[in-house]
């Protein structure tokens, strides 16, 4: 039985690196987005900022998506609605 190498996975890292650029823009959304790269208390300070200046009743803010990275990183993004109407 022949064996088959695997398929080169470069094209789709393009495009899963794509989206999350796009998504972090806003693009065709209506959420203000933006990503942050920080040490875990600053992130955790960020957070905080975040929902003190844009409350989650109004704004719907959220930690959109966040993952550890080497070190003592954290990358995240916050969405929150542009306006609180």
């Amino acid at each position: 039985m022949a064996k088959f190498p695997p398929p080169p996975l470069d094209g789709l890292k393009r495009r899963i690196d794509r989206n999350r650029q796009e998504s972090a823009k806003g693009a065709g959304g209506i959420y203000v987005r933006q990503t942050f790269q920080l040490s875990r208390e600053e992130a955790r300070q960020k957070a905080r900022e975040w929902f003190a200046e844009f409350p989650k009743a109004a704004y719907w803010t959220e930690v959109e998506s966040w993952r550890q990275l080497d070190g003592d990183q954290i990358e995240f993004t916050m969405r929150r609605l542009p306006t609180a109407d």
